[in-house]
C-alpha cells in the first residue's frame, strides 16, 4: 500500500499538467477571413439561381455566374453573365465604371457597337439577382451583427434599407422590391476557414400574400487568379440609340 501512495504520488505532477479535457478550437471570424482575401489579381467565383413562388407555383425566372476581383481594399472588379427570359447579358464592372453587353441593351447600341459604357451598374441582372454580398466586409459585418452565429451559418433578417447603407452591391443592383422596409431573410453558410461558402434570401414581393423572391447563390474558388479588363474600346459606346428603363440597366444614370 506504501509502495502504491508512493508511484501515485510521484505521478502527481505529470497528471496535473495535463489538461482535463483539450479547449475547443475558436470559430473563424468571417469578416477578418473575409479581408485575408483581398489580394491584388486573385478574387472568387459564384453562381446563383433566382426563383418566383407564388399561387402554388414555383418559377426559374434567373441564372447568373459570376467573378469578383480583389484589390488590397475589397473587390476591385467584377464580371457576370445572367440569363433571363431578356436573354444572355453580360455585365463587367472596374471600379465605377460600368459594361454592359446583351440582354437588353443589345438592340439599342448603335451599329457596330456591342458594349454600353456607364456608371458601376448591376444591369437587369441585378433586378432578379442576390442583393446579399457577403464579398463586401461592411456588408458582411452587419450581417453577423443582426443574425444568428453558430460555428457554420449565420441566419437573419435585414430591410433593404439597411442593406443600402452599407452595400454598393445592393444599392447598383436594385433588385426587384416594392420598398425598402421589406425584410429580406438570409441563410450564410461557412467553409472551416469561415469564408462563405453560400448565401440564400428570400422576401415577398409586394404585400403578405404576394410573390416570394428566392436567390440561391454559390461561392467558390477562394484565391483563384483573376484578371477582369475592359472591352476593347472601338466596341464601347455611351450612347444608346434609344431610352432603357432604369429597372434593366439599374445605376447607369
Amino acid at each position: 500500500m506504501k509502495k502504491t501512495i508512493i508511484a501515485l504520488a510521484a505521478c502527481a505532477p505529470l497528471l496535473v499538467a495535463l489538461p482535463a479535457q483539450a479547449a475547443a478550437p475558436k470559430a473563424k471570424d468571417p469578416v477578418r477571413a473575409l479581408k485575408g482575401q483581398f489580394v491584388a489579381g486573385h478574387g472568387v467565383r459564384f453562381t446563383e439561381t433566382t426563383t418566383l413562388s407564388g399561387e402554388a407555383r414555383t418559377v426559374k425566372a434567373q441564372s447568373r455566374k459570376g467573378t469578383f476581383q480583389f484589390g488590397a481594399q475589397g473587390i476591385a472588379a467584377s464580371d457576370t453573365v445572367a440569363t433571363s427570359g431578356m436573354g444572355r447579358e453580360r455585365v463587367i464592372n472596374i471600379g465605377k465604371v460600368g459594361y454592359t453587353s446583351g440582354g437588353s441593351v443589345k438592340k439599342l447600341l448603335p451599329e457596330g457597337k456591342t458594349w454600353y459604357k456607364s456608371r458601376d451598374t448591376g444591369g437587369a441582372g441585378g433586378y432578379l439577382g442576390q442583393a446579399i454580398n457577403p464579398v463586401e466586409p461592411r456588408t458582411l459585418a452587419v450581417l453577423i451583427k443582426k443574425g444568428k452565429v453558430t460555428r457554420r451559418a449565420i441566419t437573419g433578417k435585414i430591410t433593404f434599407k439597411e442593406l443600402d447603407k452599407v452595400s454598393p452591391w445592393a444599392t447598383k443592383s436594385a433588385p426587384l422590391r416594392v420598398n425598402k422596409a421589406t425584410k429580406v431573410s438570409y441563410t450564410l453558410t461557412l467553409t472551416s476557414a469561415g469564408l462563405v461558402s453560400s448565401v440564400k434570401s428570400s422576401y415577398v414581393y409586394g404585400d403578405k400574400s404576394g410573390m416570394t423572391v428566392t436567390v440561391d447563390s454559390r461561392f467558390t474558388g477562394w484565391g483563384t487568379k483573376v484578371s477582369i479588363r475592359a472591352p476593347k474600346s472601338t466596341t464601347v459606346t455611351g450612347k444608346l440609340i434609344g431610352e432603357v428603363p432604369d429597372s434593366l440597366l439599374n445605376g447607369s444614370k
